[in-house]
């Protein structure tokens, strides 16, 4: 029987020690930035809490889809169960502009849903981690951990957009809600909004693969929350052979 919230521990252990290798770097004068064939950043940051992640989590017995290790054939992966799905550093562009909005984003999806996500924000020391059978939490620091909600008015007053990938569609959304305000946040935290009550919209019209979205996907899904895609009432899914996701509205 898997025990959901000893992998949820272990997690949060993970994303941690991943977040302290990521603050090395970042306090450093040199972060080793390189393009990827894609023409994003890589850094010696991603590299070193890739690492880290991977030590704990070959504990356990399942299989890790990352970023750093993307390159797994579908053929081989498709009849996963259980496995863990990981981003490293999301938000790589926020950490080399060194704003503190980037995390460490660590999930265990069961065949194609998120059952548990951790979302860790080293710069400003707050976790995020949720399952079905704990809810979902925030701890800042050394803090005591604290229950995240459901806020009982779901009026939109605050939509989250990212603050690089403003499209048209995006702005369309937005439109519909003019008295609303913008809030704009790097990385997975954009779904964090949501999951605190400060937002109750985050529509997303731009790339994102499957490892950005995981973990907060996790987190929201604890709290009753919906990722939908935009073109149809489903749910975003996993393990897809192709690791791009579709659009989504994300809602509370």
């Amino acid at each position: 029987m898997i025990d959901i919230p000893k992998l949820t521990i272990l997690a949060i252990e993970a994303a941690k020690a991943a977040g302290g290798e990521i603050l090395k770097i970042y306090h450093s004068a040199d972060f080793g930035v390189e393009m990827k064939s894609d023409d994003s950043p890589l850094t010696l940051a991603d590299k070193a809490a890739h690492e880290v992640i991977m030590a704990y989590l070959k504990e356990t017995a399942y299989p890790v889809l990352s970023e750093e290790g993307k390159d797994i054939p579908y053929a081989e992966r498709k009849d996963w169960d259980y496995f863990w799905m990981v981003d490293p550093l999301d938000g790589t562009k926020e950490f080399i502009k060194k704003n503190g909005e980037f995390t460490v984003n660590i999930a265990l999806i069961h065949r194609d849903t998120p059952v548990m996500g951790v979302v860790y924000a080293p710069v400003l020391d707050i976790m995020y981690w949720g399952n079905a059978e704990e809810g979902a939490w925030k701890q800042e620091g050394q803090e005591a951990p604290l229950p995240l909600k459901q806020p009982e008015d779901k009026t939109v007053r605050a939509i989250v957009a990212s603050r690089s990938h403003l499209s048209p569609e995006t702005q369309e959304v937005i439109d519909r809600y003019p008295g609303a305000e913008v809030i704009s946040m790097g990385s997975s935290l954009k779904f964090m909004l949501l999951a605190e009550g400060k937002a109750q919209l985050y529509p997303r019209f731009a790339p994102t693969m499957e490892w950005d979205t995981a973990a907060a996907h996790g987190v929201l899904l604890a709290l009753g929350y919906t990722v939908k895609k935009t073109d149809e009432d489903s749910p975003l899914i996993y393990n897809k052979e192709n690791l791009l996701n579709p659009w989504f509205i994300c809602e509370a």
